[in-house]
């Protein structure tokens, strides 16, 4: 199905998302299991729902959105009717900030249901038949994993009770500089992408980093996964999230987009010229 207008776009994948929270939200009830196994399935089954509705749509890219609207979703499910302390609130905050700039910065760059993000069409275009397979598993279920595994802490949180210490203001505002990386970098990006003057984009976060974006993102969530150890130390496995998140973008995430851009002329030195995270200056050799 074509949708080729991009208010009605907006409207198509609102009311996707609507669906999927309340299909999730019916399986997480009728669920017997701990809330940490209930949510997991839940957010599986969710992720099914928008998975279809990206075939009907023929476009992968309605699940772009799931990756910020689901952790906000979530927070704020676990979150009702709790009696939040400042330990509980520091980390809503903070994925709160985060999930809002996320989702504004794709209504953004959206382009309608006639667009559909370069990454997925290349798959498309390399793994021919296979692709249902790879849409559904690789575009859809493991970034949904890794997120879940992200907010993972912040649910243990709500469902616990603590006490927050020096750490764990560290790792608030860890997560603050964070989403503040990436707002700025964002801002910058747009503001390039408006006026291409280069082939790369050299000002700001931009001029030493290739991906200072993607440092946000990485950064983000390990301020969270820091923040849930310092209140409670004995769940040091809730650091999963954030190791699966950085292995994401570290071994996919971008490979990719360095990929794409070495095609372009002058790359290499470009790449000589800039770290692949850090916005600091890098010694020519």
């Amino acid at each position: 199905m074509k949708v080729e207008n991009r208010a009605l776009s907006f409207i198509i994948v609102a009311l996707v998302y609507v669906v999927a929270t309340a299909v999730g939200v019916a399986v997480y009830i009728a669920l017997p299991f701990d809330f940490w196994l209930s949510l997991l399935l839940a957010d599986i089954v969710a992720t099914a729902v928008t998975f279809a509705f990206s075939l009907i749509f023929s476009n992968a890219s309605v699940y772009d959105p799931y990756w910020s609207v689901q952790p906000l979703v979530i927070c704020v499910a676990f979150a009702l009717g709790k009696n939040l302390t400042l330990m509980h609130i520091l980390p809503l905050v903070a994925v709160g900030l985060w999930g809002v700039r996320l989702t504004a910065n794709w209504a953004y760059t959206f382009g309608g249901l006639t667009h559909q993000d370069w990454r997925y069409t290349m798959l498309a275009q390399k793994t021919g038949k296979a692709y249902p397979i790879i849409n559904f598993v690789g575009i859809h279920l493991v970034p949904t994993l890794v997120v879940y595994g992200c907010i993972l802490p912040v649910v243990f949180l709500l469902e616990s009770s603590g006490e927050i210490n020096a750490l764990s203001v560290v790792a608030f505002i860890v997560s603050l500089i964070a989403v503040t990386l990436q707002l700025v970098s964002d801002i910058q990006m747009q503001a390039y992408r408006k006026n291409r003057t280069t082939p790369f984009i050299r000002v700001g976060l931009w001029k030493y980093s290739r991906h200072p974006n993607y440092l946000g993102e990485i950064l983000m969530w390990w301020g969270i996964a820091l923040y849930a150890l310092s209140v409670t130390p004995t769940t040091w496995w809730l650091i999963a999230g954030a190791v699966a998140n950085t292995v994401l973008f570290l071994a996919v995430s971008i490979p990719m987009a360095d990929g794409r851009q070495s095609k372009k002329e002058g790359f290499t030195q470009y790449k000589k010229q800039t770290r692949m995270l850090l916005p600091i200056y890098k010694k020519q050799d």
